[in-house]
């Protein structure tokens, strides 16, 4: 299924959530015309940013996330109507960071298994699976860019679409995709300039 063909029926889907129809059949016809593009997102996603979540002990896989942030999606849409496939793509990301981050956390809160050998030392506490005050500066960069730039630094840059795919997500150019992108980065390298090696 093609990139335009999904984004013309999900604008279909979300007027017809506007109509008189009742929501929950149209809903989940919406998830799962769009199921394709989710799970592509929920790879990305988990793959660039998350990975992690994808080693042991959770062994995470996109499709398992992805079940979960459809039922995150089922509930969130029974009282949020979308209004674009913009505003749609937008409630999927943000549902999508909410669950990659609940499991984080939970992760988190895990104490680390180690494997015992008879006379082994064992190992020290890894930082890996907790966020680094860095990288907690740089998040809550991100997500105080401005809207715009967040949204498209959120698509291209996390997620992993093309700038013509966030383009046709956004209903805004190509150029205007690179635009905003090259704005965040410039924010984002000011904010966080004392980060950079020397």
């Amino acid at each position: 299924m093609s990139a335009e063909h999904t984004t013309g029926a999900v604008q279909q889907y979300l007027n017809d959530l506007a109509g008189d129809k009742p929501a929950e059949p149209i809903v989940r016809a919406l998830l799962d015309r769009s199921v394709s593009r989710l799970q592509l997102l929920c790879a990305n996603l988990l793959h660039r940013n998350y990975r992690r979540l994808t080693l042991p002990p959770l062994n995470l896989q996109p499709d398992e996330m992805l079940s979960a942030v459809v039922e995150r999606l089922l509930k969130a849409m029974r009282s949020t109507r979308p209004q674009t496939v913009r505003g749609f793509f937008a409630l999927v990301n943000q549902h999508m960071r909410w669950e990659l981050n609940d499991m984080a956390r939970r992760l988190d809160k895990q104490p680390a298994a180690l494997e015992v050998h008879e006379g082994a030392v064992p190992a020290p506490d890894s930082g890996d699976s907790m966020l680094t005050p860095d990288g907690r500066r740089m998040m809550e960069a991100i997500d105080n860019l401005p809207e715009d730039e967040r949204e498209v630094f959120g698509l291209v840059r996390i997620q992993g679409l093309s700038y013509p795919e966030a383009a046709e997500v956004l209903g805004v150019s190509v150029s205007t995709v690179q635009r905003r992108v090259s704005r965040a980065l410039l924010l984002l390298a000011k904010e966080l300039d004392d980060l950079r090696p020397s």
